[in-house]
């Protein structure tokens, strides 16, 4: 079964279609490397959470980060969900997609004063806040604007999420949060400046994470603070689990989203705090499957120790596995009678980093499209513009409908802000 399914799979001639329409024939037609997405596969992936949190106080923010596309937003928003935000530039993308900043959590280890102004005015929800020092710039400047801000500390529960290091947040050598062991006294902290208004507890521990004990074990260390924290005369009205929930890229078997929520809020319950709001970030689950990077093939290139098949599409188009050395599937969009050998599939950036997959095996020829599976998450968010490539155009689907969501760059728009010297 492809990742994606039952949005992504073959029809009987064995084209790959996405919510049925064929990849093939889309990459002809718009151009390539091109990202589709699928509005039916991401409101499903949300609808999981929603049925779990059914009945209960609680707020679904979506962790633009992981696809800020305005189009992805507008979904969301008029799914009902806040989003969680990351920077002054996220929250502009939130209002610009109709989201509103009443439903937003600002996350991020460094805050600007800038950001925290801009976002004051805006009317924020709650700012998450990651240390100290963030508190009392926070209540400086809420202070100048004649403000109250509404605050949750992020708490750092120390617990290993069980994921590549360069995602994993809640462990003590991570730079996010406040240290388990002194979020009491910043909770005490933050209650006595004139600025702020404690309302709330965060924790986020990494991405991708594919178990639900790390979950359990975060849930239970942020519980014994909330009740530290109350019993200190500090009342809290949310408590807000993050997100991180993983994907399957392979043979990942991550929990289900409803059930690892009924498995947080039953320790919730059990520790006599279901009546609190309920927040959740999740942000890759969903919208990690929704999502192919359509590549067309240019070259085929034997060698004695690799074979080579390039493509248009790079590692400025999709920095997963140059960074993390991720897998994600690649899958020929029409399949061929000819047999398969193995290639590593690379992209024409000048760097040996460049490649989208290694050892793939399928057959193929130039002018074919290739799809690179579960690329709706951390794909078009993380690209660039390296060796003045202009970014990929993206595409919605929607039932029978193909919105063009993003017109594809061109070399121009790269540099219409440099100025040559006079």
């Amino acid at each position: 079964m492809l990742p994606g399914a039952p949005h992504l799979a073959r029809d009987a001639a064995g084209e790959l279609r996405l919510e049925g329409h064929a990849l093939a024939e889309l990459g002809r037609r718009h151009g390539t490397p091109l990202y589709v997405y699928s509005r039916a596969a991401m409101l499903n992936a949300l609808a999981a959470y929603q049925r779990a949190l059914q009945g209960r106080r609680h707020l679904v923010c979506y962790a633009m980060k992981a696809n800020s596309s305005l189009a992805v937003l507008q979904t969301f928003a008029q799914a009902g969900c806040g989003f969680d935000i990351v920077s002054g530039g996220e929250l502009e993308r939130v209002l610009a997609a109709g989201g509103s900043a009443s439903r937003v959590v600002f996350s991020g280890v460094g805050k600007t004063r800038a950001e925290m102004r801009q976002a004051l005015d805006a009317g924020v929800r709650c700012f998450n806040v990651e240390s100290t020092g963030e508190l009392e710039r926070l209540s400086e400047v809420a202070v100048a604007a004649g403000r109250r801000a509404p605050v949750s500390l992020r708490v750092n529960p120390d617990v290993d999420a069980g994921t590549h290091p360069y995602i994993s947040t809640g462990l003590k050598g991570n730079k996010f949060g406040i240290a388990h062991g002194e979020a009491l006294a910043a909770y005490r902290r933050a209650a006595s400046l004139p600025g702020l208004e404690v309302v709330g507890i965060d924790c986020h521990i990494g991405s991708q994470i594919t178990q639900v004990e790390p979950y359990l074990d975060a849930a239970e260390r942020v519980l014994d603070i909330v009740a530290a924290v109350e019993a200190a005369g500090i009342a809290l009205q949310h408590i807000d689990f993050g997100g991180g929930l993983g994907i399957t890229y392979t043979d990942e078997t991550p929990p289900a989203a409803d059930l690892l929520v009924r498995r947080l809020l039953e320790r919730v319950d059990a520790r006599g705090y279901g009546g609190r709001e309920i927040l959740f970030e999740p942000g890759r689950s969903l919208v990690g499957n929704a999502g192919v990077l359509l590549t067309e093939v240019q070259y085929l290139k034997p060698g004695d120790a690799k074979n080579f098949c390039i493509v248009d599409a790079a590692m400025n188009d999709l920095m997963r596995p140059a960074m993390y050395e991720a897998w994600m599937a690649i899958e020929p969009c029409a399949l061929r009678a000819e047999p398969a050998a193995t290639w590593d599939v690379v992209g024409p950036v000048c760097e040996s980093g460049d490649w989208l997959g290694r050892d793939r095996r399928f057959a193929a020829a130039p002018g074919d499209m290739l799809a690179v599976l579960s690329a709706g998450a951390y794909g078009m968010a993380m690209a660039s513009n390296y060796n003045t490539r202009p970014r990929a155009a993206e595409l919605m689907l929607d039932g029978e409908r193909v919105h063009v969501i993003r017109e594809r760059e061109t070399a121009r728009e790269l540099f219409a802000r440099e100025r040559l010297i006079g």
